[in-house]
Order: C-alpha cells, then structure tokens, then sequence
C-alpha cells in the first residue's frame, strides 16, 4: 500500500495540543469582556468590543493543524511555505517550535531545493499555486495543507470559469498569497486566462475597454503584472466570471461585480448576458461579518477606534479604512505600539503604507474607545493591547 502523503484533516491531536494553543493565544480579559456584552469599563475609560472579531475559522483550523503537525512528526524537518497567516506572533512561535520557514523571493517564487522526501511541508491558510503544489506532491514529502476552505470554494468556481472558457477577473492585490494561488487554478485547463482588479478604479478601466473596444497598449502596460501570460485583452474578456480574494472588501467586491455585469449587458445586451458573464458570491462570510460588526460599532457613541493586527493583513487593513471613515482610528501591529510610559501611540494611518508615531494620543477627549482586531490576531494580543492602554491611563488591570 502506498504511503500516504497528503493531510488536509489533521492527525486527531487536538486534545493533545488545546494546552498549549491556550496558554499561547488565551485572554482572560478578552474573555471576560465578551461575557459582560462586550462592554468594559475602568474608571473613566470604556471599552467597546466589535461583536466578530480575531481568529476567524479558518485561521483557527490552520493553527491547529500547523501544532498538531509538530507534535505528530517530533523528528522530521518541518518546513512553511512563507506565513501559516499573517500574523508575526503566530508565525514566531512556530519558529520557536522548529518549523523552518521557506521565504518568499523578490518575484514572489519560493525555493524548494532543500526539501526532500523526508521532510513534512505546511501549506498555509492562503494555499500555494498549482505548480508548486504539483511540484511538492510529486517529491512525495509529508504535505499538510491548511488551505481555507473558504479558499478552495473561490478555487472551485476559478476553475469553472476556465473549463467553461470564461476569464476570471480577480478583486485582489495580485502581490497577496491567496491571490496568487487563486488565480494559478485556471492553469488546470488549456486556455484558462486571468485579470487581477485591485480596486473599482482598476475595474472602471476594465470596464470602458469592454464598452469601448478600445486600444490595449495602455492596458498592456497598466495591467502587465495582473494577467495572465499570453493575456489578450480583446479575445479574453469576452466572456468573463468574478471572483475574489477572500480578504478584501466585501462591499467592493460587490460593487464591482455589478459593474462590469453593466458593461456586459452594455455591450451584448441584457439577452445575451449568461453567454458573457458569470458572477456567484464567493466572499468569506468571516471577513463579511467583521467587517459588519466594525460597522454596527462605529456607527455607536466612541471617541476612537484601535484596530489590532498585522501591517500586512489584508483583511486587518480593511477593517481599519471601514473605522477610518467614521472615526479617529488607530491601526496597530500588537501591544508594543502603545508606550505606557510615554503615553504615545506607533500606528498607521489607513490611507498609508509607513508607521507614524503620535504623542499624547489617550488625552481627556477620549473617553470611550472601539477595539477590533483582524481574523489573524490572537486574542491575547488583543488583551494586551487593552492592559497597555488602561496602564497608560494609570488605570488598574481587572482580570
């Protein structure tokens, strides 16, 4: 009987590792928040906790399987293929465990050469293109994948797309992991083809060469790193179908969606829209429901938001350009961006790429503050980033 090689259920060891993932990734305060209707108080300060928020399933799923993969093979190399999420503390702490991590060239490749077939392979929670899964699989080293199955219901539909021959059009930062992955599914079939969207402004360009017919020089140039290789503009956006980085916003994907629905109907008329155009609801209901409960919280009397997770997680960022528009908002990294004793704040601001540093950030007009935190970020950091505001303010911890 053939070896099996490839895992996507876990090995059965989650009573064996729920001790450590507590002890990890636990918040006592966290907890006791959400069970007094997410609403803490401390002298003259309030907090206010968005009612979805952190770990979402998938992420969950990941981390478990990641330390259930430790613990299974205590003798073998284990290796990650670039971040299980995005998320610094998580990924350290596999480090800390001997997970060896495969970093991600300039191009966006990974080498592989050091792996062999005796070597266990965590895929993350974003997955990994075709040909690197092809080329891992057929080594025959220990594969774990934990893909989210979110994820892999985007993939299904990419693939549909290109068995049918229909272009998938991708709202996603082409740069992004999962992104990348996605778009890599049309390879299963001859003549699959793809354009990565970032945003509505790249779409409404998009959209005016389907109406227009106009030239492609321009959009060759813009769209060079977004498609896929031998793209035709003319050819392959005839008959397209959307689809999404699970990460991004939602209300976006949406909107954009509808929009280039619009200019197939313009172009082919409303009769023919089924031969032109496919669209089918694939954003992670996680992401959905943050990004709904930041909604319902900013919409609330708060003096600021703090938005807690990785610099570059996507779906961290977009919690904070939602708050962003509402209210004063704080995106920060972990804890370590609020200094107690100087009492100001590293943060950045959600139109920008680059940390900035405020002084006397918590001053007497803050009075009650809105905390999130993206689908990557453990609750203990969040937990700490409220001990280190209320410790700013001289205020005692309660838990």
């Amino acid at each position: 009987m053939m070896e099996q090689t490839y895992f996507r259920k876990g090995f059965g060891l989650k009573q064996a590792i729920a001790d450590t993932l507590t002890e990890d990734y636990h918040s006592q305060l966290v907890d006791h928040i959400r069970n007094n209707e997410y609403e803490l108080t401390v002298g003259d300060l309030t907090f206010r906790l968005a009612k979805e928020f952190g770990f979402c399933y998938g992420v969950d799923r990941a981390v478990e399987y990641a330390y259930e993969t430790r613990r299974k093979f205590p003798d073998q190399p284990v290796y990650l293929i670039g971040e299980i999420i995005h998320n610094p503390h998580v990924n350290s702490k596999l480090q800390d465990m001997g997970v060896t991590v495969i970093r991600q060239h300039g191009d966006g490749s990974f080498d592989f050469s050091g792996i062999t077939r005796d070597d266990v392979v965590l895929i993350p929670a974003f997955g990994v293109k075709v040909e690197d899964f092809k080329y891992l699989h057929e080594l025959g080293c220990v594969l774990v994948d934990t893909t989210c199955g979110s994820v892999l219901n985007v993939w299904k539909r990419v693939e549909r797309y290109a068995r049918d021959g229909f272009t998938a059009v991708v709202h996603g930062k082409y740069f992004h992991e999962e992104t990348k992955a996605t778009a890599s599914q049309v390879t299963k079939y001859e003549g699959g083809q793809y354009i990565i969207v970032r945003n509505m402004a790249e779409a409404e360009v998009v959209c005016r060469f389907i109406e227009d017919d106009g030239e492609t020089q321009a959009l060759e140039t813009q769209f060079e790193r977004q498609v896929s290789p031998g793209f035709k503009f003319r050819r392959d956006l005839v008959r397209v179908g959307i689809a999404n980085q699970t990460t991004m916003l939602a209300s976006e994907s949406l909107a954009i969606a509808n929009r280039i629905g619009k200019s197939m109907v313009a172009r082919y008329g409303s009769e023919n829209l089924a031969d032109h155009f496919r669209s089918f609801d694939t954003i992670c209901s996680a992401t959905q429901e943050r990004q709904d409960a930041v909604v319902d919280l900013i919409d609330g009397d708060l003096d600021a938001m703090v938005v807690i997770g990785g610099y570059n997680s996507s779906n961290t960022n977009h919690l904070a350009k939602i708050c962003a528009k509402k209210r004063v908002t704080y995106h920060i990294s972990d804890a370590c961006c609020i200094d107690v004793e100087s009492g100001s704040i590293n943060y950045k601001p959600a139109d920008s790429t680059d940390e900035v540093k405020k002084a006397a950030w918590l001053d007497e007009s803050i009075r009650v503050i809105g905390i999130t935190a993206g689908a990557s970020t453990p609750n203990n950091k969040i937990g700490e980033a409220i001990e280190n505001i209320l410790r700013s303010k001289g205020l005692p911890v309660p838990i």
